[in-house]
């Protein structure tokens, strides 16, 4: 069993920055590949980053890249998402997800958040 809780959202202008936090529970957090995703309402949940297990490969969807940061801390159980230069377009409720072994850009993970809201205003 994982349990992932993802904080951190909230209201933020265009062009301004949030961290988003995703805790997870158990002792093997190590072992699992950490996605990031994000669903705007009446629009299909999509990818925006993943992480490997140890940090050493990450993805970024196109519409985030240079802008969104991955990391994670083995230690603490917890992974980031450092999102600045935020556009009204990066409104969504945003999920962390854990996935056995490598990490993917597909939503083939074995465990998800229950989202946290993230409001671009411009």
């Amino acid at each position: 069993q994982v349990q992932l809780v993802e904080s951190g959202g909230g209201l933020v202008q265009s062009g301004g920055s949030l961290r988003l936090s995703c805790a997870a529970s158990g002792r093997t957090f190590s072992t699992y590949a950490m996605g990031w995703f994000r669903q705007a309402p009446g629009k299909e949940r999509e990818f925006v980053g993943a992480i490997s297990q140890s940090g050493s490969v990450i993805y970024y969807a196109d519409s985030v890249k240079g802008r969104f940061t991955i990391s994670r801390d083995n230690i603490k159980n917890t992974v980031y998402l450092q999102m600045n230069s935020l556009k009204p377009e990066d409104t969504a409720i945003y999920y962390c997800a854990a996935r056995y072994g490598s990490s993917s850009r597909d939503l083939s993970y074995n465990y998800w958040g229950q989202g946290t809201q993230v409001t671009v205003s411009s």
